[in-house]
């Protein structure tokens, strides 16, 4: 079964026959994690690095900001079985699609929160697409890890 993560939305599965799929990422981060030996996998589509722009908000959608989805993500897929040491992280999107000229860097922005985090927690990035000014598509499929990456303008390729 395909599993569609919006905007702000995070998915997890440790069912083989699933697939978890993010569109369209722009200055958003696509977060894919998977554990093989526990066949579990998930994906968080964040929007903003920091909640404390909008605690309200992160209170009630938590998927939308770095700082509190990436930690939700990695608990989420713990209590299917995955272990932090076993775990493949693949990171897409951080692109500057509408901010060519740089005044936000928003996309840095994301992809900056993400390194934070996950340097603090001691676990490193498997693969990456990041920055540019296209947009991507992840897809995981959760019986076997495999990643594909989509381009836009281009088309999909297994990492």
């Amino acid at each position: 079964m395909e599993h569609i993560v919006g905007v702000a939305a995070m998915k997890v599965s440790n069912q083989p026959d699933d697939t978890i799929v993010t569109y369209s990422l722009g200055s958003c981060i696509g977060l894919a994690i998977y554990d093989p030996q526990a066949g579990v996998g998930g994906m968080l589509h964040y929007m903003l690095p920091n909640s404390a722009i909008d605690t309200v908000k992160a209170e009630s959608n938590p998927f939308m900001f770095a700082d509190t989805g990436i930690p939700e993500l990695f608990r989420q897929v713990s209590a299917l079985g995955a272990e932090k040491s076993r775990i493949k992280v693949f990171v897409a999107g951080g692109a500057e699609i509408m901010d060519q000229e740089g005044i936000f860097n928003l996309g840095r922005q994301n992809y900056s929160a993400l390194m934070q985090i996950l340097t603090k927690n001691d676990v490193a990035i498997w693969k990456q697409a990041v920055g540019g000014y296209s947009n991507r598509t992840v897809k995981m499929e959760i019986a076997s890890g495999n990643i594909y990456l989509k381009t836009s303008g281009l088309g999909e390729v297994r990492l």
